[in-house]
């Protein structure tokens, strides 16, 4: 009788759950939409923004750090320079993070999740900051601090105006005081961390690298943020991966609580599904039969001592008088219970 072939010794099962793009959709979408909706909400006065521009600026003058004068001028005198950070800054913010997340979730489902929550608590970290510290961008100061805002410069060549990365006409729909921290450079970085660590192509780990370093230059050349902007946006992004377990193990037991207590449709929304490859790990093959232990052909029939079920045969290795499943015939003449015997002596 064949057997089924068993797993390997050093096989692990899937632990993961493979995530549902029905449900990340709307949960992406309701954060995002929360984040642009707080920003609006937390805008706070000029006057204090200005404030807490020129603090961090006479805070990096007390470091000796003065690395965005010496790159926006070079972006307002070379526009070869200038534009293509511009459009950079107006564009791949919203393209490379949401195109990142998808890689993982199709290419790497298992770390998914924690890579979707390490985002979503580093942004909504990002939203504390703007509302405990509205900060004026350098390009928004008075001329005399000597930064021009790049944006404005080259606006004829884009689609925004003088509302930073907004389209024309729309920039009352953003926060331009919303520069502490800085989320182009806390986004980025993670973009980079992730290629870096899961992508296989030496050109995709290169970008990793090359993307965040790329975005904190272009960020102080256009003016729109100081450095200390860009270091606390990659303080706010490890301070949402150290969070990261703890707000999983919080989503997990939430989802459980309304696992428990929903029925119908709305129990899709807490159920997890299988893992992935856990439907294929224990399912049964079809016809195979345990190669540890024989089939119990009595079905919990039992016999009397000295009593032979009809027909029953003995395997050549077991002694004669002993039946395939071990038990002795109880004393019956070993040459009348052997195969080997003449039918007239069985």
């Amino acid at each position: 009788m064949p057997h089924a072939i068993a797993p390997p010794a050093n096989a692990q099962p899937a632990t993961g759950h493979r995530p549902r793009w029905w449900t990340e959709l709307p949960l992406i979408a309701v954060v995002y939409a929360l984040y642009s909706v707080g920003r609006l909400l937390v805008r706070g006065d000029v006057t204090t923004a200005v404030d807490h521009g020129l603090a961090i600026l006479r805070l990096e003058q007390a470091l000796y750090l003065n690395a965005e004068h010496p790159l926006n001028r070079l972006f307002t005198s070379t526009p070869s320079l200038g534009i293509p950070a511009d459009f950079a800054y107006a564009s791949l913010h919203y393209a490379v993070t949401p195109a990142v997340l998808i890689w993982m979730f199709r290419r790497r489902a298992a770390l998914y999740r924690s890579a979707r929550v390490w985002l979503m608590n580093s942004t909504l970290l990002g939203l504390v900051g703007f509302s405990l510290m509205p900060t004026c961008p350098p390009r928004l100061l008075d001329a005399s601090h000597g930064f021009v805002d790049t944006m404005a410069q080259y606006s004829a060549y884009g689609w925004w105006g003088q509302g930073a990365s907004a389209p024309r006409g729309l920039s009352g729909m953003t926060n331009q005081y919303a520069a502490m921290p800085s989320l182009h450079v806390g986004w980025s970085l993670w973009c980079g961390i992730l290629l870096w660590r899961h992508g296989r192509h030496p050109l995709v780990r290169a970008a990793g690298v090359a993307y965040p370093l790329l975005t904190t230059v272009i960020v102080m050349g256009t003016a729109n943020h100081y450095f200390l902007d860009a270091v606390a946006g990659a303080a706010v992004m490890g301070a949402g991966a150290l969070l990261v377990k703890p707000v999983t193990r919080f989503a997990d037991r939430v989802k459980a609580w309304g696992a428990a207590r929903s029925t119908g449709p709305a129990a899709v929304l807490f159920t997890a599904g299988p893992p992935h490859g856990a439907a294929t790990a224990q399912r049964p093959v079809s016809g195979a039969v345990s190669a540890t232990a024989p089939p119990n052909v009595s079905s919990g029939c039992k016999t009397s001592p000295g009593e032979r079920i009809p027909g029953q045969r003995t395997t050549s290795a077991d002694p004669p008088g002993t039946a395939v499943d071990g038990a002795s015939a109880g004393g019956a003449d070993p040459a009348a219970t052997s195969d080997d015997a003449p039918a007239a002596a069985r």
